[in-house]
């Protein structure tokens, strides 16, 4: 009998199990047993701690805007896994995920490799890319660079976007530590465009350049002069390298089709108003919480929201909160549907400011409907994606992950 779409994403998802492995053998014999797809691929590719997949949205939007048939790889998936491949803005559908894990399932008893999810669904993404026959690949790393399982295309640039403490267990400690796995996308001869970085981080960035002979472009100035799809100031210094990126890449783009192209960006779950109340952003990390606080000041001057908020376990909760409480009427806190979710009851709130456990996030965005605040659910792009499938059903059903 012919496996269905869900009893493949149920073989896919098993394969979280053995948990995140970095490293390139893998992959490498997966995608060779498949011919080696993204080896003929146009790509660009994207790397950084905050602001990647805005940044990959909005060169997607821009090449789209310019005639280019686009394909965009990201993660995670707020409410289905097809959003982590796009093609021209358009989800891979269920018969095309299900036709792509059987050639991959069929590639990996050829090979005898044992890849991960995320290994796998790079694969999924190169070869649905190489089938579709898509004239530019916009790629965003999953976890660091160096030995992410995206790295084994040589792209038309490198794209570092703003570099932070995030997944330190993994990538170490400091943001020099960070800075070296990030910069390990930079190839031979490759031009670099990164945003502007700490001192720190932009040493090691010149060092792994220089030693590549791989020019390195630092958008230092953020874009003023057009609209951008995307609510923030720090948009638009995203804008910015998105722009300076595609002008290194020589791809032709003209200025018309950047311009239509920022201005028309569509990136779900990042500071996303639901409605004239409810406003989603998945910040999950001390200084992504403390860019939303700068876009909510920006958007909502004066205006303190009930915060509905969940986390997970390997992330610094308490800075997050601390950070997010001068805006905070109040703190919702909730348990993330995600394996590695941290107990509401154990988040610790910062002192002096009210606090409410829910046993979901349903239960507390309707508690906070009922008080005069507006609602801003953070914390966790897991939980962003609950509340649109929630809110927006024509989305589909709430696919959980562990990644």
């Amino acid at each position: 009998m012919q496996e269905s779409y869900t009893e493949a994403i149920r073989w896919l998802y098993s394969t979280q199990a053995a948990g995140i492995k970095l490293g390139l053998e893998n992959v490498r014999r997966l995608l060779d047993a498949l011919g080696n797809p993204h080896r003929q691929l146009a790509c660009i590719h994207v790397a950084g701690t905050n602001g990647k997949g805005s940044v990959s949205a909005m060169l997607d939007s821009v090449g789209r805007a310019a005639g280019l048939r686009t394909g965009l790889y990201t993660s995670p998936h707020l409410v289905r896994f097809n959003e982590r491949i796009q093609v021209s803005g358009q989800p891979i559908t269920d018969d095309e995920v299900l036709a792509g894990l059987s050639v991959i399932r069929e590639a990996i008893a050829r090979s005898g490799c044992t890849p991960t999810f995320f290994e796998i669904t790079t694969a999924l993404g190169f070869l649905h890319f190489f089938t579709q026959r898509v004239d530019l690949a916009i790629m965003e790393t999953g976890l660091g660079g160096r030995l992410d399982a995206t790295n084994l295309i040589t792209p038309l640039v490198s794209v570092i976007t703003s570099i932070d403490l995030d997944h330190q267990k993994i990538l170490g400690d400091f943001r020099a530590k960070i800075a070296r796995e990030k910069a390990g996308i930079i190839k031979p001869g490759v031009p670099v465009a990164s945003i502007a970085q700490s001192a720190d981080v932009r040493e090691v960035i010149d060092e792994v350049a220089a030693s590549l002979s791989a020019p390195v472009t630092y958008t230092t100035e953020p874009i003023t002069d057009l609209q951008i799809g995307l609510a923030g100031s720090h948009q638009r210094l995203n804008a910015a390298v998105a722009r300076d990126a595609l002008a290194v890449a020589r791809l032709g783009i003209s200025s018309d089709a950047v311009k239509t192209g920022l201005k028309s960006v569509f990136w779900p779950g990042r500071f996303q108003a639901l409605d004239d109340r409810l406003t989603i952003d998945g910040a999950h990390n001390l200084a992504a919480s403390q860019r939303l606080v700068q876009t909510w000041r920006e958007c909502c001057p004066g205006v303190s929201p009930t915060i509905v908020f969940g986390g997970l376990q390997d992330k610094d909760l308490d800075e997050m909160l601390s950070a997010l409480a001068p805006i905070a009427a109040r703190f919702f806190l909730v348990p993330v549907k995600n394996p590695r979710a941290e107990d509401p009851a154990n988040i610790r709130l910062p002192s002096g400011i009210a606090g409410v456990v829910f046993p979901g996030m349903q239960e507390a965005v309707e508690a906070a409907k009922k008080l005069a605040e507006p609602i801003l659910v953070t914390g966790s792009l897991f939980l962003v994606g609950e509340v649109l499938s929630w809110i927006q059903p024509q989305l589909g059903q709430f696919q959980a992950s562990r990644q």
